[in-house]
């Protein structure tokens, strides 16, 4: 006999409430039929049998059932029950002009400004175009990674909440308090039989096919984080634990929050310096935001109008509230018809792209990458021209159409564009670097280093070792300044290139 417990499915769970589980037992040929994090329909008969067991009273009983028969369930279960009247009302919004400002607009609405990362939330709501493969079979990731990075106490975890709030599958976890088992899945010991294993499914596996939000992203341990690279590009969890090797379905779109180590994000150094994110798990995001509390006298004004605002109405009336709510209704749309409206569009919506859509997204990669040749750096990857395709096919989910259109690829690329003169310009040179996300320092940067290292070989050549402060002289003459000199002979030496035979004094690692 084997034994499985079951839980409610999350979308059914509403308002933060725990979600309802049961034990089931199987026997004979249903046993090893599914695995952690499927949705299935069981039917069984429900019996109750006393708690036996260490510390357990044998006069409390429990439920469980014993499954006659299993089926899984193919579809995602944002596919929500959706009436004639709400399939009407949907229909009659996408044929709004206005239906992406509408959308955009609902995305936590209490929160002033920021609206390129409302929209990416939406985009990120609708998602993709699902079910692409290549044409050797290997599957297209459809879901959008968002992570949020910046100043303490300007709504990055406010966002993810009301992103969970809104999205028809979701999770919200908290980096100080969740594990890398926590995330993915984890090994534990049979209460039944009390000798074998079984596997519990995580986060990220119990979210699949909707939305994970991961709080404090930066405070998750590296041996936990390192489970991620997997699920983020490839939509699975592969365990090999206690003689247990499977591989779990996980086709969850992550969106994340972290904050600088240094206490506030700072302009003039690039993102890897200020975060502890390896730029291996930085480039899986395909849209970075920065949220910077900048100091505007204007601006602060109209925050704090709107946070004050906020305040000074909730306490309104029931009859002035019903009238302020129609007076929105133009303006945004509730949560609840929001989820329905994105179920519906996950259902009935699966655009294709158009050869014009296509000739916005290459012409804008082309360019880019043309410009990377005349100036050195690499200031766009294939990773994010797929990126580019997924953002600009959820536009168009979004408006219910069945191809993407030049408009959805403008967006796309104009978000893109948004996010990399944010994150990914190098203050040295002007230039837009890419390696400034995907391996964590510019090509200015990677520059200086192979020259400092040039120079203590060359001043190797004439000495037995060499003093720091004749590199410093020499870094000068290169327009180094003695401070970043010195951080980069810091660096050679932890990555072995160079060591301090002594103090003051350098010497290359001769490699045979």
């Amino acid at each position: 006999m084997q034994r499985i417990e079951v839980q409610d499915m999350l979308e059914r769970v509403r308002s933060g409430s725990p979600t309802s589980k049961i034990i089931c037992n199987m026997e004979d040929d249903l046993v090893n039929t599914i695995i952690p994090g499927d949705n299935v329909e069981v039917t069984g008969i429900l019996r109750i049998s006393p708690n036996i067991g260490k510390n357990k009273s044998p006069t409390i009983f429990s439920k469980h059932i014993d499954i006659l028969h299993i089926r899984k369930m193919k579809k995602d279960f944002e596919d929500i029950v959706l009436s004639k009247e709400d399939e009407e009302e949907i229909i009659k919004l996408a044929s709004r002009n206005d239906i992406e400002e509408l959308i955009v607009n609902s995305i936590s609405p209490d929160v002033w400004g920021y609206r390129e990362i409302k929209k990416a939330i939406a985009l990120q709501l609708f998602g993709g175009t699902k079910n692409k493969t290549t044409g050797g079979g290997a599957k297209i990731r459809d879901d959008i990674h968002i992570l949020l990075v910046g100043d303490p106490g300007i709504a990055k975890t406010r966002f993810l909440q009301q992103t969970v709030a809104i999205a028809p599958k979701s999770i919200y976890v908290s980096g100080k308090s969740v594990s890398g088992v926590g995330l993915t899945a984890s090994a534990e010991k049979d209460e039944l039989s009390g000798d074998g294993w079984t596997l519990k499914a995580g986060a990220l596996v119990l979210a699949s096919g909707g939305i994970a939000a991961i709080d404090e992203f930066d405070k998750i341990n590296d041996e936990d984080r390192g489970a991620l690279h997997e699920v983020m590009e490839s939509g699975t969890v592969s365990l090999a634990k206690a003689g247990i090797v499977a591989t779990l379905r996980s086709k969850t779109a992550i969106i994340s929050a972290a904050n600088p180590k240094f206490g506030r994000f700072q302009q003039n150094k690039i993102i890897s310096e200020q975060f502890d994110i390896p730029p291996s798990l930085l480039s899986r995001f395909d849209l970075i935001f920065p949220m910077l509390d900048v100091l505007n006298s204007e601006r602060d004004e109209r925050l704090a109008d709107h946070i004050l605002n906020i305040h000074y109405n909730a306490l309104e009336t029931m009859e002035d509230k019903k009238e302020k709510d129609e007076q929105m209704k133009e303006e945004r749309i509730s949560p609840e018809l929001m989820r329905k409206y994105i179920a519906y569009a996950k259902k009935v919506s699966n655009p294709k792209l158009t050869k014009e859509a296509i000739k916005v997204i290459k012409d804008f990669y082309i360019n880019l990458r043309n410009l990377g040749q005349r100036t050195g750096s690499v200031p766009i990857t294939p990773r994010y021209l797929e990126g580019l395709v997924r953002l600009a096919e959820a536009n168009a989910k979004m408006r219910l159409k069945d191809t993407v259109e030049e408009h959805d690829a403008h967006v796309a690329t104009d978000l893109l564009n948004f996010v990399m003169k944010a994150i990914m310009t190098d203050q040295e040179t002007g230039r837009i670097d890419v390696d400034i996300i995907s391996t964590g320092k510019s090509q200015s940067e990677r520059e200086k280093i192979i020259e400092i290292l040039e120079i203590i070989k060359n001043l190797a050549t004439q000495y037995d070792v060499v003093e720091v402060s004749l590199v410093i002289e020499e870094s000068k003459t290169m327009g180094i300044d003695e401070s970043k000199t010195r951080k980069i002979i810091d660096e050679l030496m932890r990555n072995g290139d160079i060591y301090f035979p002594k103090h003051g004094f350098v010497k290359p690692v001769t490699r045979d």
